[in-house]
Formats: C-alpha cells, structure tokens, sequence
C-alpha cells in the first residue's frame, strides 16, 4: 500500500521490509532501535493532529477566515487516509493475534 501522507517514512518503517528494517546488527535487531509501540504511537499522533488540522480548516472555510477550498479539500483526504492506515494496521495486528491464539503448544 503507498503511503500518499507520509506517516510510513517518518516513523521508521520501510514498507517493503517493516519496521525496524536497516536497523540490524548480525540478525539482532539494534536495541537503540525504535520499539513497535513508540513507532505506533508516534503513527497515531500523527494522525490525530492530521485530523485536528483538517477540522480547524472546515471550520476556518465555514466561517469565512480561509477561502481555498483546494486545502480543505485536501486536509481532509489526508486525515482519512491516515484513518485508514490505522484502521489498516489495526486490523492486521489483530488478525496476527488471533492466528497466535489459534496456534497449538
């Protein structure tokens, strides 16, 4: 999946390879590294002030102190598709935790 906002690149993660790629020390993954949560974490604020910019700009349109269209219109694609890559993400997590509770001892 492309990543049209940016919030792979940012947090460390190589779409191709995950997270953490390039960041490998003879097989052991590099201990300075960034942990899944924080990498996550950082994802989810970046989408949450995402959606934070796209409602200040519907709101500064509606009330006449921002009259580009074109921006709002554009600040509100990006929050949805970084809704969607969350959702995205979430959605395979939980389908790996659910293959892991499947798996017999």
């Amino acid at each position: 999946m492309a990543d049209p906002v940016g919030l792979i690149g940012s947090g460390g993660i190589d779409p191709v390879r995950g997270p953490g790629a390039g960041q490998r020390v003879q097989g052991k993954a590099d201990p300075n590294g960034p942990s899944f949560r924080d990498v996550f974490m950082d994802t989810l604020r970046e989408a949450d002030k995402l959606q934070q910019d796209a409602t200040q700009a519907v709101e500064d349109l509606t009330t006449g102190s921002r009259n580009d269209p074109e921006g709002v219109i554009l600040a509100a694609q990006k929050s949805e598709m970084a809704f969607k890559m969350i959702q995205t993400l979430r959605n395979k997590v939980m389908q790996a935790y659910d293959e892991i509770k499947q798996m017999r001892v």
